[in-house]
C-alpha cells in the first residue's frame, strides 16, 4: 500500500486510468490494469534478467520525468542497473540518477563504488555520465572522491570526458571552495587542451572558479584566438567575453592616440597664441620643444596579439546565433580602434529582424553605442524606424537609438518620423515620441522653435494624453528662452479649462507663476479661476496653485491679495498635510508679521530665483560603464557574477608572457609554409597559435622573417605597417595580395570605369585624342593599378613607416622594372597632347591627369619617374586650370606661416563646379612658402570626417621653392553638413592638423528658374520648410543692387526675375542632396523687410536664414 500512497501523492490526488503512454504500450499486456500496481510493476521489469524489460521500464520512467511527474520512490530499483551490462539501459539509468541524485544522497551514496567503477568504463559516455552523477552528489564527505574523479578524467582520453570535468569543476567549488587551489590546477591543465570540445568549458569553469588569475591565460591566449571559430556557440560566448576583459589589462587603448593627437593640436594652438608674448620666452622654448616631441611621438603600434584577437573574432559577426554576434559586438566597441567598430553595426542590424526577445537586447545595446559612437549607424538610420507591429519596449527603444542618432543632416526625416507616430494608438508610445521632440530640440538648438511650434499644435489634438505629455514637454523647452514665447504660454493659460491631466496642469500653472512678467493680465485670471475649483484639485495641481498665489502676490499684490488669501485659507484646512504645510510655511514668508524672521525680506529671492533649464538626457547615457551583452548592463544594476571591465593599462605589460616555445618539427614546416605562402594563406596555422605574430610594425620584413616564425614572416611579408596602423584596415584588406588573375579582372574594371568618365569630361576632344588617352592608359595599367589598388587600402599607414621597405614594395620595383620599355613611346604622344591642350577648355581636363599622376609619383622608383616624366603633367600645366579666385569670394587661412614654419596656406570656396564629382564643393588652396629653405611633397594624410562626407585630394605638389606659390584644387563632399573636414597637410619634414569648415552659404550651387516656377516651388515648400524673419536693413544696404550683392555673397544663389521693384529672389540647390532652396527679400518703407527662406531641409534653411540676416543687417 505504500507504494499506492505515494502514487497518489505523485498524482495529487486525481485518477488517471488508461493514460495513453502505457496503455497502448504492448510490452505492458495486462500488467497496468489496475492503477495502484503500477510502480510495483515497474519495479519488477527492472528486476527481470531481460534486458528488453529493463529498457522499457527506464523509457517510461524517464518518459515519466520528462512529463514532471515524480519517480523518486524508484530510486532504489533503478539504482541496482547501474552494473548492467547492457550499454542502453547503462544511459538511461544515468540518466535518471543526475536527476535525483540530489535529492537521495543516503541512496546514491551507497551506490558510490559502482559510480566509480563507472569512471572505468571503456565507454566514453558512461565514463562521463559516471562522473556527472558523482559530482551531482551534494554531500562534503565525497568531496575527496569528487575531486580524484575529475583529476583522472581531465587526463581523460576522451575529449567529452574532459569537457565533462570541467563542468564538475564548479559543482565542486560550489561544494567546498576550500579546494580551489587543487581545481586551479585541473583548470590549468585542461586550458592547455587543443581540442574545440573542452575550450568553452574550460573557460567556463575559469570564469566561475578563478577568473582574477589571468595569468594562465598568456600561454594559452593565442590558442584560444584560433579555435574560437571552431568552439561551439555558447563556448564562444563566454571564451570573447573572458578575451574581453583580458585585452583590457594587458594591451593598450587603441584610441589613445587621437586624444593625445586633440592634446598636440591644443597644444599648439596655446604655443602660437601666446606667441604676443614676448616676456615668457622660457615657456614659450618648453611648448614649442613639447610640440615638436608630440610631432616626433612614435605613432600607435597595436600589438599583435590584440590584432590577433579583432582578425579572428570578425568572421563571428556571421554567426547564426545572435548572443555570439551580440558578444563579437561588445568586443569590437570595447576593444577595437574607432575606425574599425563600424563593422559591427551591421551585424546588430541584422539582428533586429529576430524576436522581439532579442531585439530587445540588441537595442538595449544599440542605444549605448549610439551616445558615444553615433556615426558608427547613422547609414542604418531606417533599421531603426518604428513598425505598427513592434511591442512598446521595442518601440520606445527604438525611438531612444532615432533620438541618439538625431544631428543637424538628418532632424528634419527624423521629425517627419515622429509626426506620424504621434497618431500611433499607443499611448505610451505617443508619450515618449513626444518626450523624443522634446530631447531633438534640446540638442539641437536649430530646430527648437520648428519643434516648439509642433508641440504647441498637439494642444489642439483631441487626445488627453497627447495634450498633457506635449506641456510638459514645451513647459522644458520654454525654460530655455522664456521671454521669446510668452504667446505660448498664454496659449496654455486658456488650456487650464480642458485640461484635465493632473501633471500637465501643475506644469501650466508653474509656467505661468514662474513667468508672471510676461502675462501680467492673464496670470490673476487663471489664479481666480484655480481658486474656484481648489478643492477639487489633485494634490500636485493644489501645490502648484499655492506657488502661483504666492508668486503673484509678491509681484501684483494689488489685485491678487485677496485671492492669495483665500487661497491659503482653503489651504489651510485640506485633508492633505503637505498642503497644509505648504499653506503655513507659505503664508509666514510672503504676509510679513511681527512674529515673522528674517527669510520673509527674502522672499522675492526665494520664489523667483533664476531656475536652470532641465537637462534632458538619455537614459542610457551612463550605462556603459558596464560591459556590453551583460545582465547588469541590462537591468542598469550589478548582477551577482558580474565583474567589472577594467580600465586600460598605463604602460602595456610584457608581451613576451604570450610566448610559447615552438617544437623543432613546427619549425620546419614553418619553412615549407614559407615557400607555400605565395600560392595560398592558410586560414590559420599551428605555428601561429603557438609562437603567434609579435613582431612590431616598426621593424624591417627582412629582419623579422629571419628571426620569427612562419606566421610572423607571413604577417611581416603582407605589410605589418597596414595592419597595426591607426585605422587597422578591415581583416579582409591584410590578406596576401590577389592572384594574377584577379588582378587581371581589377584592371578591365578599371579601364571600363575610366572611360566614360573621361569621354564624358572632355567632350571637346577629338577622337584621335581619346585614342591617344586609352593607349596612354594601357601602357600605364600594368605598372599602376597594383600601386592603385595598395593606395586605396593603405595609404595612411604608408607613412607611418616609410622607412620599412617591404617584400610587396620589392615586387612592385621588379615589375615596374620589366615594363620600362613599353613606357618610353608614350613620352612622344604625351608631348604632342600637351601641344594640343591648349585648345581645349581646361577647365574641363583638367582633373582627368590628376588620379592617374598621383600613384605614379607616390609609388614608383627614382629611375621610373624619369621614365615617365611624359605622361606625369607638371604643375606648369595644370596651373592654368585652377580657377583663379575672384574679387569677391572670401580667403580663409588654413595654416598660418608661424605655425607652418614658413608655409602660409589660404583656401576659397571657388564656387565652380568641380568637375570629376559634381556632389563635392570645390575648394581652391593657395600655397605659399615664405621660408628661405624649398618644401617639398606637398600632399595631404589622416583624412578624419564625419559619416557620408568624401574627400578627392588635390595632386601632390613635389617642389616648392622659396618665394613661391602655388595653387590646386581640391573637392569636398560635406553632406550637405556644416561639419568639419579634418586633415594632416604634410611635407616632406612636418605634418600640421587643419580643418576646413564651410559657411552653409557654399553648401549650394546657383539655379535659374522662371518668376512661375518660383512660385510654383515656393507653394511646395510651406509650413516647417518655410522660416519667415523681420529685419531692418543697413544704411548702405537699401537698394536693389547692394541687397543682390550682399545676399549672392553669403550665399552661392542665383537670381530669379521678379515683376516686383519691392522683392528679390533667389535661388539655388544644395550640392550634394540637390534640395531647392529659395530666398526671398521684400522691403519696405524705411529699411524696414522681411526675410523669407523656402528649403525641405530645415536645418539649413534656419543656418541661411541667420547668414543672410547678418549680411544684410551689418
Amino acid at each position: 500500500m505504500s507504494s499506492s500512497s505515494a502514487f497518489n501523492d505523485e498524482k495529487g490526488g486525481s485518477s488517471s486510468v488508461g493514460e495513453p503512454e502505457y496503455g497502448h504500450d504492448p510490452a505492458s499486456g495486462g500488467i497496468f490494469s489496475s492503477d495502484y500496481k503500477r510502480h510495483d510493476d515497474l519495479k519488477e521489469m527492472l528486476d527481470s534478467n531481460k534486458d528488453s524489460l529493463k529498457l522499457e521500464a527506464m523509457k517510461r520512467i524517464v518518459a515519466m520525468i520528462a512529463r514532471g511527474k515524480n519517480a523518486s520512490d524508484l530510486f532504489p530499483a533503478v539504482v541496482k542497473n547501474v552494473a548492467c551490462k547492457n550499454i542502453e539501459v547503462k544511459k538511461l539509468v544515468y540518466v535518471y540518477l543526475v536527476r535525483y541524485a540530489e535529492e537521495q544522497q543516503d541512496l546514491a551514496l551507497l551506490s558510490i563504488s559502482t559510480f566509480q567503477r563507472g569512471l572505468k568504463d571503456p565507454n566514453q559516455l558512461i565514463r562521463a555520465s559516471a562522473l556527472r552523477v558523482l559530482s551531482s552528489i551534494r554531500v562534503t564527505i565525497i568531496v575527496p572522491i569528487m575531486m580524484l574523479a575529475i583529476k583522472e578524467a581531465a587526463s581523460d582520453m576522451s575529449p567529452y570526458v574532459r569537457k565533462t570535468a570541467a563542468h564538475a569543476i564548479p559543482k565542486l567549488y560550489s561544494l567546498d571552495p576550500e579546494q580551489k587551489d587543487q581545481l586551479i590546477e585541473v583548470i590549468e591543465k585542461l586550458l592547455a587542451d587543443k581540442t574545440t570540445l573542452v575550450a568553452g568549458s574550460v573557460v567556463m569553469a575559469f570564469e566561475e572558479v578563478c577568473p582574477e588569475r589571468i595569468d594562465l591565460i598568456h600561454k594559452n591566449y593565442r590558442k584560444l584566438c584560433n579555435l574560437l571559430i571552431d568552439v561551439e556557440e555558447w563556448g564562444q560566448v563566454v571564451i570573447i567575453n573572458m578575451l574581453t576583459r583580458y585585452a583590457r589589462t594587458q594591451f593598450l587603448n587603441p584610441n589613445m592616440n587621437e586624444s593625445l593627437l586633440e592634446e598636440g593640436s591644443g597644444g599648439d594652438k596655446t604655443f602660437y597664441g601666446s606667441d604676443e608674448d614676448e616676456d615668457d620666452d622660457e615657456e614659450e622654448k618648453d611648448k614649442k620643444e613639447e610640440a615638436h616631441a608630440m610631432a616626433k611621438r612614435k605613432p600607435y603600434v597595436m600589438d599583435p596579439d590584440h590584432r590577433l584577437l579583432l582578425r579572428n573574432t570578425k568572421p563571428l559577426l556571421q554567426s547564426r546565433n545572435a548572443a555570439v554576434v551580440m558578444a563579437v559586438a561588445q568586443l569590437y566597441f570595447h576593444l577595437a580602434p574607432k575606425a574599425e567598430v563600424g563593422v559591427i553595426a551591421k551585424a546588430l542590424v541584422r539582428l533586429l529582424r529576430s524576436h522581439s526577445e532579442v531585439q530587445y537586447v540588441v537595442l538595449q545595446n544599440v542605444a549605448t553605442m549610439t551616445i558615444k559612437r553615433r556615426g558608427m549607424f547613422e547609414p542604418y538610420l531606417k533599421s531603426f524606424y518604428i513598425r505598427s507591429t513592434d511591442p512598446t519596449q521595442i518601440k520606445v527603444l527604438k525611438l531612444e537609438v532615432l533620438t541618439n542618432l538625431a544631428n543637424e543632416t538628418n532632424i528634419s526625416t527624423i521629425l517627419r518620423e515622429f509626426q506620424t507616430y504621434i497618431k500611433s494608438m499607443d499611448k505610451d508610445f505617443v508619450a515618449a515620441t513626444i518626450q523624443a521632440i522634446g530631447r531633438c530640440a534640446t540638442n539641437i538648438g536649430e530646430v527648437r522653435d520648428t519643434c516648439l511650434n509642433g508641440l504647441v499644435q498637439l494642444l489642439s489634438n483631441r487626445d488627453e494624453l497627447v495634450v498633457a505629455e506635449s506641456v510638459v514637454v514645451i513647459k522644458k523647452l520654454l525654460q530655455m528662452q522664456p521671454e521669446k514665447h510668452s504667446d505660448i504660454i498664454k496659449h496654455m493659460a486658456k488650456l487650464t479649462d480642458n485640461i484635465q491631466v493632473p501633471m500637465a496642469r501643475a506644469s501650466i500653472l508653474w509656467l505661468i507663476g514662474e513667468y508672471c512678467e510676461h502675462v501680467p493680465k492673464i496670470a490673476p485670471d487663471v489664479l481666480r479661476k484655480m481658486a474656484k475649483s481648489f478643492t477639487n484639485e489633485e494634490d500636485i495641481v493644489k501645490l502648484q496653485i499655492i506657488n502661483l498665489a504666492a508668486k503673484l502676490y509678491l509681484t501684483n499684490s494689488k489685485q491678487t491679495k485677496l485671492l492669495t488669501q483665500y487661497v491659503l485659507n482653503l489651504a489651510k484646512y485640506d485633508q492633505n498635510y503637505d498642503i497644509r504645510d505648504r499653506a503655513r510655511f507659505i503664508r509666514q514668508l510672503i504676509v510679513p508679521t511681527e512674529k515673522s524672521g528674517a527669510l520673509s525680506k527674502y522672499a522675492k529671492k526665494l520664489f523667483l530665483a533664476l531656475k536652470p533649464a532641465p537637462v534632458l538626457e538619455s537614459p542610457f547615457k551612463d550605462r556603459d560603464h558596464f560591459q556590453l551583452g551583460s545582465l547588469s548592463h541590462l537591468l542598469n544594476a550589478k548582477a551577482g557574477g558580474y565583474q567589472e571591465l577594467p580600465d586600460w593599462p598605463e604602460a602595456a605589460p610584457d608581451p613576451s608572457v604570450r610566448n610559447v616555445e615552438v617544437p623543432e618539427w613546427t619549425k620546419c614546416s614553418s619553412r615549407e609554409k614559407r615557400k607555400e605562402k605565395k600560392v595560398e594563406k592558410p586560414f590559420y596555422s599551428d605555428s601561429e597559435g603557438e609562437s603567434g605574430p609579435t613582431e612590431s610594425a616598426d621593424s624591417e620584413s627582412d629582419s623579422a622573417s629571419g628571426s620569427e616564425s612562419g606566421s610572423g614572416s607571413e604577417e611581416s611579408g603582407s605589410g605589418s605597417e597596414s595592419e597595426e596602423s591607426e585605422e587597422g584596415s578591415e581583416s579582409e584588406e591584410e590578406e596576401e595580395e590577389e592572384d594574377e588573375d584577379e588582378k587581371d579582372k581589377k584592371k578591365k574594371k578599371k579601364q571600363e570605369l575610366k572611360k566614360p568618365v573621361q569621354e564624358s569630361e572632355s567632350e571637346q576632344s577629338s577622337e584621335e585624342e581619346r585614342k591617344h588617352q586609352r593607349k596612354m592608359k594601357q601602357c600605364k595599367s600594368d605598372t599602376e593599378s597594383e600601386s592603385e589598388e595598395e593606395d586605396s587600402e593603405s595609404e595612411s599607414s604608408h607613412s607611418e613607416s616609410e622607412d620599412s621597405e617591404s617584400e610587396v614594395e620589392v615586387k612592385k620595383k621588379k615589375k615596374a622594372a620589366e615594363s620600362k620599355p613599353p613606357s618610353k613611346p608614350v613620352k612622344k604622344e604625351s608631348k604632342k597632347e600637351k601641344k594640343e591642350m591648349s585648345l581645349l577648355d581646361l577647365d574641363d581636363f583638367e582633373p582627368t591627369p590628376s588620379p592617374q599622376v598621383t600613384p605614379v609619383n607616390t609609388f614608383l622608383s627614382n629611375s621610373l619617374v624619369t621614365d615617365l616624366e611624359g605622361l606625369s603633367l607638371s604643375d606648369a600645366v595644370l596651373s592654368p586650370a585652377t580657377i583663379a579666385p575672384s574679387s569677391a569670394l572670401k580667403s580663409y587661412e588654413l595654416l598660418h606661416r608661424i605655425t607652418g614654419e614658413g608655409l602660409s596656406v589660404e583656401y576659397c570656396f571657388s564656387r565652380q563646379p568641380f568637375s570629376p564629382d559634381a556632389n563635392m564643393v570645390a575648394v581652391q588652396m593657395q600655397f605659399t612658402n615664405n621660408a628661405t629653405s624649398e618644401t617639398k611633397n606637398l600632399h595631404m594624410e589622416d583624412v578624419k570626417l564625419q559619416s557620408g562626407m568624401r574627400v578627392k585630394e588635390f595632386p601632390e605638389i613635389e617642389l616648392l621653392p622659396a618665394g613661391e606659390t602655388a595653387t590646386a584644387v581640391m573637392g569636398i563632399d560635406f553632406c550637405d553638413s556644416t561639419q568639419a573636414a579634418n586633415f594632416q597637410l604634410c611635407t616632406h619634414t612636418r605634418k600640421f592638423f587643419v580643418s576646413i569648415q564651410p559657411p552653409v552659404g557654399e553648401l549650394m550651387r546657383p539655379v535659374f528658374l522662371t518668376e512661375n516656377e518660383f512660385k510654383k516651388e515656393q507653394g511646395q515648400l510651406m509650413g516647417m520648410n518655410e522660416i519667415t524673419e523681420k529685419l531692418t536693413l543697413d544704411v548702405k544696404c537699401r537698394n536693389e543692387h547692394a541687397i543682390v550683392q550682399r545676399v549672392t555673397t553669403a550665399a552661392n544663389l542665383s537670381r530669379v526675375p521678379c515683376g516686383s521693384d519691392k522683392e528679390c529672389r533667389f535661388a539655388g540647390r544644395t550640392v550634394n542632396s540637390s534640395s531647392l532652396v529659395l530666398v526671398t527679400v521684400a522691403t519696405k518703407e524705411e529699411g524696414a523687410a522681411q526675410l523669407t527662406v523656402n528649403c525641405e531641409k530645415m536645418v539649413i534653411g534656419t543656418m541661411l536664414v541667420k547668414d543672410i540676416l547678418l549680411a544684410l543687417t551689418q
